[in-house]
């Protein structure tokens, strides 16, 4: 996805020093005086407000703040020599930079009170307008992961364990089923076919596909605008989708208010019928002997034959016991002769090979 600047925003930090709030480009603590120390964590505003004015836009847009080497004062970026104590700033540490700080809250937001006396205050507030104090809400508490307790825990172990064995045992079982056969002598008692012939016509289908892609001589009906691809690029007939707006840490007080966009490419998606060949009748041919015949189908104007289909069964009898098997093609079928006597492997499953008695 492309990545759009929507602006720039102030940030906050919260002095570590008295706890004061204050606007994140600024270097020095408001409420003590404290410098902003190197490690501080700037923080989103409650209601963030893009940055118009042309000098602090440019700020906003420099990049990472620069830490002197020497005296731990803050600079800009760009800057050559420190502020502060005029050192050289080639080996000054640049503020980590990149961290997304939430999601841009654009709209105007709810008054909070304040943490020490409770008066409602607007969520743009540094300080409460009753007491002075600082507006920097207390930290929560991060809550710890509960560690499930082993009596909480067990069941669900143990229901995974025994379905885990359980299919174990079924797939142990079919192996075993599969592979311990018995031999059983037995007496072909009846022998059958079916052979089949489908008969096609030449009739209208019904698709559906993207414009360019519509065979020749296809009749086209209704057409309507889809999606057909997404990219990171313009293009003719496309439409621009982007996310949710968030905010990211520039490292110097301020935040880029960025959006991830894809343009959805849009194409004509249409109806339309062909003429291909289709079923619409069958022609079968059944019989008890060990000459399988096709049939003759009977074709009409603009028909033909098509797909052909056989089937083949074998009845053996052993003493009233009937076993079923189904020879893959005509001439294993023609070995099957009624009275014949053959030996068959039987599973749990059925006969799984047949073989002449001796």
């Amino acid at each position: 996805m492309a990545k759009q600047t929507v602006g720039y925003v102030r940030l906050e930090w919260t002095c570590p020093s008295c706890g004061a709030k204050n606007p994140g480009p600024q270097k020095t603590c408001s409420g003590c005086g404290a410098a902003q120390p190197a490690d501080v964590k700037f923080e989103q505003a409650a209601q963030e407000e893009i940055i118009t004015e042309e000098a602090e836009l440019s700020r906003a847009m420099a990049g990472p703040d620069v830490h002197c080497p020497y005296c731990g004062a803050r600079n800009p970026a760009g800057t050559k020599n420190c502020t502060q104590c005029s050192g050289d700033l080639s080996e000054g540490t640049a503020r980590a930079s990149g961290e997304v700080v939430g999601a841009h809250h654009a709209g105007p937001a709810p008054d909070v009170p304040c943490p020490t006396c409770g008066t409602l205050n607007p969520a743009t507030a540094l300080k409460c307008s009753k007491c002075g104090s600082s507006m920097a809400q207390p930290k929560a508490m991060t809550a710890q992961p509960v560690p499930a307790s082993p009596v909480s825990r067990g069941p669900l172990k143990y229901v995974m364990a025994a379905v885990a064995v359980l299919l174990l045992l079924i797939a142990g079982a079919c192996c075993v089923l599969s592979t311990r056969t018995s031999d059983v002598t037995a007496n072909v008692q009846s022998a059958s076919w079916t052979r089949s012939i489908a008969v096609e016509a030449l009739m209208p289908a019904k698709h559906q596909g993207w414009r360019d892609q519509i065979p020749s001589g296809a009749t086209v009906g209704a057409c309507r605008q889809e999606v057909r691809s997404v990219q990171d690029n313009p293009a003719p007939n496309s439409q621009k989708v982007c996310g949710t707006p968030y905010t990211v840490d520039k490292g110097s007080g301020y935040g880029e208010v960025v959006q991830e966009c894809k343009y959805q490419v849009y194409d004509d998606q249409c109806d339309y019928t062909v003429p291909e060949w289709q079923m619409v009748d069958t022609a079968s041919l059944s019989g008890n002997d060990l000459n399988p015949r096709w049939p003759a189908p009977t074709l009409g104007d603009g028909q033909r034959a098509g797909e052909r289909k056989e089937t083949y069964q074998i009845v053996f009898d052993n003493d009233g016991k009937k076993y079923t098997y189904n020879p893959g093609n005509a001439a294993e079928f023609a070995k099957f002769p009624v009275g014949s006597r053959w030996t068959l492997k039987v599973n749990a499953f059925g006969v799984s090979d047949v073989q002449p008695a001796r």
